[in-house]
């Protein structure tokens, strides 16, 4: 799961990024989604108009208040945070400020053998 401040040039390369990972880790039932923490007007068309150029059909992109969704504790400074969890628990957490860079993104994405584990691994 992801969470963002804005969505600009990196995260778009992030969630391409989360997006191919889902596709080549079926059998692990992988999922992926997005929360902007956003009140910016206009957000919505955008990010309809980044799954349909992007071609993001598995990554589930979402909207909350600035603040982030009640009841998760996102770092006040970080613009990202992505965590991997399995079943409520959570096995890596990164936060980021600023803008992403490739290098943030291969980062965070170096945490995502923690929770690729076979199905029967997780039951």
């Amino acid at each position: 799961m992801v969470f963002a401040k804005k969505a600009d040039g990196g995260l778009t390369s992030l969630v391409k990024k989360v997006e191919s990972a889902i596709a080549k880790n079926k059998s692990a039932d992988l999922r992926g989604f997005v929360v902007l923490a956003s009140d910016e007007k206009g957000l919505e068309d955008r990010l309809k108009k980044l799954a349909e150029a992007e071609k993001i059909e598995r990554t589930v992109l979402t909207i909350d208040n600035p603040s982030g969704p009640k009841g998760v504790d996102l770092a006040k400074d970080a613009d990202v945070t992505v965590v991997f969890y399995v079943k409520k628990q959570v096995k890596a957490s990164r936060a980021f400020k600023g803008e992403l860079t490739a290098k943030d993104i291969d980062a965070a994405l170096a945490d995502l053998p923690k929770i690729l584990q076979k199905k029967s691994d997780t039951d």
